[in-house]
């Protein structure tokens, strides 16, 4: 299981830098292997509508959950004290902090271009990397 970072998912939804990078990772991690958090729906939701992008929410909703099986990872708020604490042990920000709890919840790997999780005892995967690991490995021909 890949929980995917807030910053992947807008990579590819605004067409930035990385977005085929992205394109290529969402295409070979079957759906039901990738989970958005409930902060990152939201957050997602904020900026499309900030950048008056309606329809590309809708399609984006459509594609993970009504067509697709990317499920939702959530923090529940009896829970939040393990984001607190997140927090302050790896100097990390709110919702940092939630992705990390989330993905430790889900037992999922994260995948994100956020460098503040190196910081911290998750590894931190990017789409290439995913990608990379996927790749089968060649093996020389014989006698070489």
């Amino acid at each position: 299981m890949y929980l995917v970072d807030t910053n992947i998912w807008l990579e590819r939804l605004l067409g930035q830098t990385r977005a085929e990078d992205v394109g290529r990772f969402l295409a070979a991690v079957p759906d039901e292997q990738l989970l958005l958090s409930h902060f990152s729906l939201h957050s997602i939701g904020v900026i499309l509508g900030r950048y008056g992008q309606r329809d590309t929410l809708q399609q984006f909703i459509r594609d993970l959950f009504v067509d697709g099986l990317v499920q939702i990872a959530t923090v529940p708020p009896a829970d939040f004290d393990q984001i607190t604490t997140v927090m302050g042990s790896f100097r990390l920000d709110f919702d940092d902090a939630y992705q990390y709890v989330a993905a430790r919840r889900s037992v999922a790997e994260l995948v994100s271009y956020d460098t503040d999780f190196d910081r911290t005892d998750l590894p931190r995967l990017t789409p290439s990397d995913v990608i990379a690991r996927l790749q089968p490995q060649s093996t020389p021909p014989a006698g070489e």
